[in-house]
């Protein structure tokens, strides 16, 4: 259950930041009545050129006017509604519903933004000074439920124990806008100083051999690099650019021990500390000799921990969801189909190639292939042992604008292995989201 509630948030990320709706007037009129050139997307005799995210856009659609106003990208609200379907099931979840908020505010020299799921929530609030900001992050994982691990297909019913952590964070950084200084462009570098708590409880169904470690405060430093150039289209997807970035994590435990948590022994003196290093790098451009409507977008994620002192608390989680489009949302692993953090791994890397293809203004095509390689532990060996996991899925997408100012997007997901080990399998997913 605990994996339901979390698996809203990263749905979430990509749709909201720009869930739009074009809503065709009443009035029709012929295909040939002309428009004023100041507000097309492309002049007569210029080739056709993708309305971009925030601009004004009026176009005939079916013989129907579409004016789409210009939209302020520095003040986002939204929510999303939806679900996923899984077949044959990962571990025991078949269906997974989805809802959320979502906030991203920009009021120079402030800014916010905010994730809000009730038992998993997230705050970011900056002031600037010039091109130094102070930055001050909250973040909870405090879902109430029982949490089981997922390990060869099957989810491990021994593994099942409540816990949760929250953690904030405070720090100084630089800030500099980049082209092409869009809302969400800038370089930025960032230290911030960590202080949390981590706890945990067995539940009716955690097995007598688990151990878990006590429960304690924890601190750290956290530092942070990011770099966007991205142009995002009317939809808010990546439409042309690089965005980058990573992060470096040193934490200590104040209290620790030995624990166990349905597989392997995990020694307190190896993962009382840990540090881990994720980066990532997207690309999107036009493809080569097609049109502006052909898009090409190849994104990679990494992971790496030296000396695997990760343990089923501080691993990286790689998870499915919807593809990385918002710029903070930009670093997170993405595997279609995959459950909400479905993967604790100590080591990884994930490849994404898309191709995308633009059917009108507001609707989109996607085709996708995905590799992922990683180390994971295996929660059911009498013995600690790390899993090298190799595996690949396919996804097609349709994006579609909506009326009343929304969007809703259809995944189908084909995985070979890697979600339910030596069985593959499908997914569907359908997401709704609305700005206000």
């Amino acid at each position: 259950m605990k994996r339901l509630l979390p698996f809203i948030v990263a749905i979430l990320l990509v749709s909201l930041s720009g869930a739009r709706g074009e809503e065709p007037s009443e009035r029709k009129i012929e295909d040939s009545q002309p428009l004023h050139d100041a507000e097309k997307a492309s002049p007569p005799g210029e080739a056709y050129r993708t309305p971009l995210a925030g601009e004004a856009y009026r176009t005939v659609l079916f013989g129907y006017p579409v004016e789409v106003p210009f939209r302020d990208r520095r003040d986002v609200r939204a929510f999303s509604v939806g679900a996923n379907v899984y077949t044959p099931a990962v571990g025991e979840d078949n269906f997974i519903p989805i809802a959320a908020l979502y906030w991203n505010k920009q009021n120079d020299p402030t800014r916010l933004r905010a994730i809000v799921a009730v038992f998993m929530n997230e705050l970011e609030v900056a002031r600037r000074f010039g091109n130094v900001e102070l930055i001050g992050r909250w973040e909870n994982d405090t879902v109430p439920f029982p949490s089981t691990e997922v390990s060869r297909g099957s989810e491990v019913k021994g593994s099942s124990i409540i816990w949760g952590t929250f953690s904030g964070y405070a720090g100084a950084g630089v800030r500099y806008p980049v082209h092409p200084f869009q809302a969400d462009n800038d370089l930025r570098l960032q230290l911030l100083y960590q202080a949390g708590y981590l706890y945990s409880r067995p539940t009716d169904d955690t097995a007598p051999t688990v151990l878990l470690p006590p429960d304690t405060f924890l601190q750290g430093l956290k530092l942070r690099g990011r770099y966007d150039g991205m142009r995002r289209n009317l939809m808010e997807m990546v439409h042309s650019g690089v965005s980058l970035g990573f992060d470096a994590d040193m934490v200590r435990r104040d209290r620790w021990g030995d624990a166990n948590y349905g597989g392997g022994l995990f020694r307190g003196e190896d993962t009382r500390d840990y540090v881990k290093v994720s980066g990532f790098l997207t690309a999107a451009t036009k493809v080569p000799w097609l049109s502006e409507r052909d898009r090409l977008i190849v994104s990679i994620h990494a992971g790496y921990s030296p000396g695997s002192t990760l343990d089923r608390f501080s691993a990286f989680r790689i998870g499915g969801g919807l593809y990385p489009n918002e710029a903070e949302d930009m670093r997170r692993p993405y595997y279609p189909g995959a459950l909400y953090n479905q993967f604790p791994v100590t080591d990884y890397i994930v490849t994404n190639f898309e191709y995308r293809r633009e059917i009108l203004f507001c609707l989109f095509l996607h085709l996708r292939g995905t590799l992922i390689s990683g180390k994971r532990p295996d929660f059911q060996p009498d013995e600690l042992e790390l899993l090298k996991d190799r595996g690949e899925a396919f996804s097609l997408g349709i994006t579609s604008g909506m009326p009343w100012k929304s969007q809703i997007y259809f995944e189908y997901a084909y995985d070979e292995e890697a979600l339910r080990d030596d069985l593959s399998g499908s997914s569907f997913l359908v997401l709704w989201s609305k700005a206000f």
